[in-house]
């Protein structure tokens, strides 16, 4: 079979790949607030390190510019998310009547994720990321506490309380090196999201559209930005990288525009990140990332809850999230033809604060640490299976209840995650 065949053919396989993907519910993965700890199953091995990382055709979601170093690839992968999420109050009046402590069931997720990266010349490739975020989703029994209408839940709302937002990004990318040790690319990044709240009817009170606040089933949103990256090759051993990552102008949620600032408005944040990669020994290499992701620039992201204005409103509460930095570093080492080992540790900045707790008992993105280990096996006829695992340490945030009871209230979550990739050249 000729080599343009085999593009087609590949090419056939990853949009059948992508319709897949879109025809699947989004899924949730928060790791770095509501992002995802890495992008990519190598990447994720190596705690997310992928700036300057060339082995695979997730450009689109870490740095555009190294496509064009990555040949031509196909991509297609399944992650195991699992998140474990405990809200507890306490010294609620009168005499801790309020007082509880409830667990999300919402425990499990699958997200996939697919790349096609194709070079059309020995300068110049074109290729298409997947990939998701998310992470805001819960789902806490009902009944635990009595508001004065009855059993409600943990906010005072009627039947079982949570959300569930997710988003799946779509990157066509195109990459250009300029230079034998130099690169550039862009990708225009479509963004797709869906969002559900239930039992946040105690807050009616305090909504600008109480109507489209709470119980409206699933709202979809669809929106457009764009990534640029930039890949060096300095040395033999050095290579240095950077992207950036326009805000991805969402449309408005219509059914809760009682709920987030801005009528509903709920834009995916802008970030960056810069990377260095240092070959070692030819087996071993180091990679390190520092991004920046800028949560406060959302409305219903970064207002604070304390907001006295309506629910819904410009200057409505949102969740109080700050902007956050993350630092990711990862180590490859290549045993042998067949197999390659991966391991990183991620740590980054917790977008809570105490002041925030209430609200963000729907939305606990509060991780600080986690640690993965990876690896890859080549198999006969050239194509790999890569694993990756991924854990996430406890973390808690406790601060003072904004319901009119009062007490002290406590988030915690901490997460596990395993997934597989098939990828091969052609």
């Amino acid at each position: 079979m000729t080599r343009s065949r085999l593009s087609i053919k590949f090419l056939g396989t990853v949009l059948a790949g992508t319709a897949a993907v879109l025809a699947l519910p989004p899924a949730a993965q928060a790791t770095n607030g509501y992002f995802s700890h890495g992008y990519g199953m190598k990447n994720k091995g190596m705690a997310g390190a992928g700036t300057t990382n060339t082995h695979d055709a997730f450009g689109g979601a870490n740095n555009p510019a190294t496509m064009v170093w990555a040949g031509n690839r196909l991509e297609l992968g399944l992650d195991w998310f699992s998140p474990q999420r405990k809200a507890q109050r306490t010294g609620s009046a009168p005499g801790g009547a309020f007082d509880l402590s409830v667990e999300s069931d919402s425990t499990n997720f699958f997200i996939p994720e697919a790349g096609f990266n194709r070079m059309l010349s020995p300068t110049l490739s074109a290729g298409v990321t997947i990939y998701g975020n998310g992470g805001m989703n819960t789902d806490y029994k009902g009944g635990q506490i009595n508001c004065g209408a009855g059993p409600a839940n943990a906010l005072c709302g009627g039947g079982e309380l949570g959300v569930d937002l997710a988003q799946i990004v779509i990157a066509p990318t195109l990459a250009w090196k300029f230079h034998e040790r130099h690169s550039v690319g862009v990708s225009p990044l479509f963004g797709y999201q869906r969002f559900r709240a239930k039992g946040l009817s105690g807050f009616s009170g305090m909504s600008s559209s109480p109507n489209d606040l709470t119980n409206r089933g699933y709202d979809t949103a669809s929106g457009w930005g764009v990534r640029v990256g930039y890949l060096g090759r300095l040395t033999e051993q050095l290579t240095v990288g950077a992207a950036y990552s326009s805000k991805i102008d969402m449309s408005k949620f219509d059914k809760y525009r009682g709920l987030f600032a801005e009528q509903g408005d709920f834009d995916i944040p802008e970030n960056w990140s810069v990377g260095l990669g240092f070959a070692v020994t030819p087996q071993l290499s180091v990679a390190f990332d520092y991004q920046v992701i800028k949560y406060s620039d959302v409305a219903s992201v970064g207002n604070p809850s304390t907001n006295t204005a309506l629910l819904g409103t410009s200057g409505g509460p949102g969740f109080g999230w700050r902007d956050i930095n993350v630092y990711k570093l990862g180590v490859q080492w290549r045993e042998s033809d067949r197999l390659t080992l991966r391991a990183g540790y991620n740590h980054g900045d917790n977008p809570i604060r105490s002041r925030d707790v209430t609200f963000n008992i729907v939305a606990p993105g509060l991780i600080d640490d986690n640690v993965t280990l990876g690896a890859t096996w080549t198999l006969d006829g050239g194509s790999e299976v890569t694993v990756a695992y991924m854990h996430a340490f406890k973390k808690s945030v406790t601060g003072s209840s904004t319901m009119p009871f009062g007490g002290n209230e406590k988030i915690e979550m901490y997460q596990n995650s395993l997934g597989v990739a098939w990828g091969t050249s052609f």
